[in-house]
Order: C-alpha cells, then sequence, then structure tokens
C-alpha cells in the first residue's frame, strides 16, 4: 500500500506537519489512482466529499500530535502537563491567591496582636492578619492582614475598619491605601514565569535561589530580591540600600514563614534592608535550646496607586455602562486575569498593556488614548484643606496645581479618586481656592497632586502597585 500524503517529519525545532491544503490534494490523488484515473476532483463531487472527510482526518490527527509534542517544552505547556513539567521542580499550581493589605491597628501601648487576628471590611469580607506586632508607645503599628476568601477582591482605602475579633488593648483599624489586589487561579504564562524563577531555589546564596524561596511561601503574591554588593550606599530602583546587602520585598504570606525562607538561601554574614524584623532560630541538629537567634530584615512594599485617563471615541453603539465594563477590564488585566502578566513591585507599568483588555470589549470600544501616572511623579505637593467640594491651599512646597490632577494623602483621609475641577480664586496653581469632584471634609494636612499624562510608571522596588476604580477615569470623546 502507498500514499501521496507526507509523513510528519522531526526538524530542528521539533514536530513538523504537512500543510492542510497538501494533504488534501495528495489524498485526492491517492483517491483518483484508486478508481484508475480520470475522477472529477471538484469538492462537491462525491469523491471530493470522501477527500475532504479523509484529509480532515489526518490534519486533525497530526495537529493532536503537534500540541502533545509543544507540550514537553515549558515554553508552550499548559493544563496538566504544564503542571506536570512543574512538578519535576517540586512546584505546583498556586490556587487562587487573597488580597494583601497593609492596616494601621491603634490601641493601648504593649498590645500584641498575633497571627490570626480577624478584621472586617464593610463589603462583609473578613481578614486574618499574617505578621504579629506589639503596639508601641506612639499607640499605632502597621500590620499585614490578608483576605480569607481568595481571588481579586478589592478592598479599597478606608474599608477594613472594624475589629471582629475582641483584643483587650486593641481599640481600631484601618487601611489607609488600597489592598494590593489577589488572584484566580495561577495562569499559563504566570505559572511558567514563577517556574522559571523558583527553578534557583534549588541553590543556595544566590538572588534566584532566596527568590524562588520566597516566592514558595503560601500565599505570596508576587516577590522582589537584589543586592547592594558595593561598600558604600547605593540607590537602587528607587530605594537606598546598606553597603554589602540584600534586599527583599515581598506581598502576602505569613512573615515568620519569609525570614525562614530568606535566612535557608542567603550567603551567609551579608547585610539586609527592610521595614520589617523577624527572629529566626536555627534549630539544626548540632544545637541543643537555646538556639542561634538570626534578625532578618526584608520589606513589606508600600502600596502606589496607579491613576489611569482612558479616552474613547463616543458614538450611538458605546452602551450605557461602557465606564464600568473599561473599568472592570483594567482591574482584571491589572491583577493578570486576562492570561497576562500583573502588575509587580519594581515593574514598569506600559500604558499600552492595557489597550487590548479595553478594546476585546466590543468594536464600541474606539480607543483614542490610555495614559498612565502616579505619585512617583507628583505634580505637585501642598498642604490643603477641605470643605464640601471646596478645597483651600495654603502652601505649596512643590510644583504647580491643575484641574484634572487627582490628589491624595498619606493618612487615608481623603476620598480616593478626589479631582480637582476648577480653580476659583488665588494665584494660578498655587495657593488659593480650588473646587474638587468629591465633597468631604479633611482637615489641614501634606498632600499631593498627580495626572495620569505617561505612557509608563515606574515602580520603586520598596512598592507595590495597587488599583482603584476611583482612579481609572473613563472620558468619551
Amino acid at each position: 500500500m502507498t500514499t501521496n500524503v507526507p509523513s510528519p517529519t522531526w526538524g530542528p525545532k521539533g514536530f513538523i506537519v504537512p500543510e492542510s491544503s497538501v494533504v488534501l490534494n495528495a489524498v485526492i490523488e491517492d483517491i483518483n489512482s484508486a478508481f484508475g484515473g480520470g475522477l472529477n476532483p471538484a469538492l462537491d463531487t462525491p469523491q471530493g466529499q470522501l477527500a475532504s472527510s479523509e484529509a480532515a482526518l489526518i490534519v486533525n490527527t497530526n495537529a493532536t500530535f503537534l500540541f502533545l509534542s509543544n507540550q514537553f517544552n515549558p515554553l508552550f505547556a499548559s493544563g496538566r502537563y504544564q503542571d506536570a513539567l512543574a512538578a519535576i521542580y517540586g512546584l505546583q499550581r498556586n490556587p487562587s491567591q487573597p488580597t494583601v493589605v497593609q492596616a494601621v491597628c491603634s490601641g493601648l501601648a504593649g498590645t500584641d496582636i498575633p497571627v490570626g487576628a480577624i478584621a472586617v471590611a464593610v463589603d462583609g469580607h473578613t481578614y486574618s492578619c499574617t505578621q504579629a506586632g506589639t503596639i508601641p508607645v506612639g499607640g499605632s503599628i502597621t500590620l499585614t492582614f490578608a483576605c480569607d476568601d481568595v481571588g481579586p477582591i478589592p478592598c479599597p482605602a478606608g474599608t477594613l475598619i472594624q475589629i471582629y475579633q475582641t483584643i483587650l488593648g486593641w481599640d481600631s483599624i484601618d487601611n489607609v491605601a488600597d489592598g494590593t489586589l489577589g488572584s484566580d487561579v495561577e495562569s499559563r504564562a504566570a505559572f511558567e514565569t514563577r517556574r522559571e524563577e523558583t527553578v534557583g531555589a534549588n541553590s543556595l546564596g544566590t538572588l534566584p535561589s532566596i527568590l524562588g524561596r520566597v516566592l514558595r511561601v503560601p500565599n505570596v503574591i508576587d516577590a522582589y530580591v537584589t543586592e547592594n554588593p558595593s561598600n558604600n550606599p547605593e540607590t537602587v530602583g528607587g530605594v537606598l540600600l546598606n553597603p554589602n546587602s540584600l534586599f527583599v520585598a515581598v506581598v502576602g504570606g505569613e512573615a515568620a514563614d519569609i525570614a525562614e525562607a530568606i535566612w535557608r538561601a542567603k550567603p551567609p554574614g551579608c547585610n539586609y534592608n527592610g521595614n520589617t524584623t523577624v527572629t529566626v532560630l536555627d534549630t539544626s541538629p548540632q544545637y541543643i535550646p537555646p538556639f542561634p537567634a538570626y534578625s532578618v530584615q526584608f520589606t513589606i512594599p508600600d502600596p502606589l496607586p496607579i491613576l489611569f485617563a482612558v479616552s474613547i471615541t463616543n458614538s450611538v453603539l458605546v452602551p450605557s455602562d461602557a465606564v464600568a465594563q473599561i473599568q472592570n477590564a483594567i482591574v482584571s488585566a491589572f491583577s493578570g486575569g486576562d492570561g497576562g502578566p500583573r502588575a509587580t513591585i519594581g515593574a514598569v507599568l506600559y500604558a499600552s498593556r492595557f489597550y487590548a483588555p479595553v478594546a476585546v470589549l466590543g468594536t464600541w470600544a474606539s480607543i483614542i488614548s490610555i495614559l498612565v501616572g502616579s505619585n512617583n511623579s507628583p505634580k505637585a505637593t501642598f498642604t490643603a484643606a477641605i470643605a464640601g467640594t471646596n478645597m483651600t491651599v495654603s502652601a505649596v512646597a512643590s510644583g504647580t496645581l491643575a484641574p484634572g490632577q487627582t490628589i491624595s494623602d498619606v493618612s487615608g483621609n481623603l476620598i480616593v479618586g478626589t479631582t480637582i475641577v476648577s480653580q476659583s480664586s488665588g494665584s494660578t496653581g498655587s495657593t488659593g481656592v480650588y473646587v474638587v469632584d468629591t465633597s468631604q471634609t479633611v482637615g489641614s494636612e501634606v498632600m499631593r497632586s498627580a495626572k495620569a499624562d505617561l505612557n509608563d510608571v515606574a515602580v520603586h522596588i520598596d512598592q507595590t502597585p495597587t488599583i482603584n476604580i476611583a482612579d481609572i477615569k473613563v472620558t468619551l470623546v
């Protein structure tokens, strides 16, 4: 038995299958030869129909084997095949991850707030403390809380405000900044990126090994590792690092587990950087209690709200909920919900990353521009108070105020997304009275203004990018 249908072959890049048209023409030749020649090759004839069906079966079979061969390549593997490749390195696909929030806990000095202490947000979701702490003399301490329900659940600033389980001496809780969004089940792209990064976890003393160990800690959403190998302080990624030191920034996970992972993988004798210190005990068999104790430092990054300005063409095709659709699409893409990379510590966030998630909403989403911004590029730093929609600026430390700028503060007193509409009196761009778009009452304090007018935003290595629907401004032009 012979056939004109070419067989698949193996080449330098793997499994190679013949084109569909080549298979179809070869099957037609086989049928024509079987019937002695002279058959009409048209596809609408009985023999043409048979040739089409047989060719389709061959093409589908080839495609199945092509898919299978690609699944052994980490760059293309997905589903159970990707899980199997990762299992070689002892990795499992992350389930949905919880939203993580930095919350200010206030009360009586000396009060211990343990891991597992619970608070409730205004939307009813509960959050558990992942970093134990003791309220200092100042009366407040910032601790990490993780949502007990996994997934990208928003926790806007000022919404985690109720203590669920009473602890004597713990009086109040509040998050002055948006939480870092959790995520759904780890996507193919995110899992492969983590597999690459965690391969180094089997080694010791290198940055990839430290990053790999930290990323294996349960409920860690994001991590960043770098160093300053010089004998002098150096600025890296917008942060001043100690001489001969290691820098680790982590979002999510329990502080004790993170410190243990760092200590197990770091080279001996290096200095640390960070705003969080945890004591790690060396319980190796050669020691007996009291075990050697080491203070490990790492950074829990500060939230960096990212501003968006989206302009689309207005038309009769634009649905009534267009603004909400666009905002939700950007929030989903921000956390990697569209299968692309999520916004991470130390990354450069490009506005172009969010064009596709908006464009895919429909033909009505005719994008004019998408721009981003943050307080890393502030327009002004000033002192002001707000009564109703009037903002009275008493001093300007730097920059120039203008309509369209979004204002923020470090206290969390301002309503997120508050934007300057106009200036009603005073020196243009300086001291005077301004009209804002959201009525509220805020006492005199230091504020900053920023605007989404950039193509990209650089996130410092001690910052985690956050997103709030109120900071996504959509304009129909």
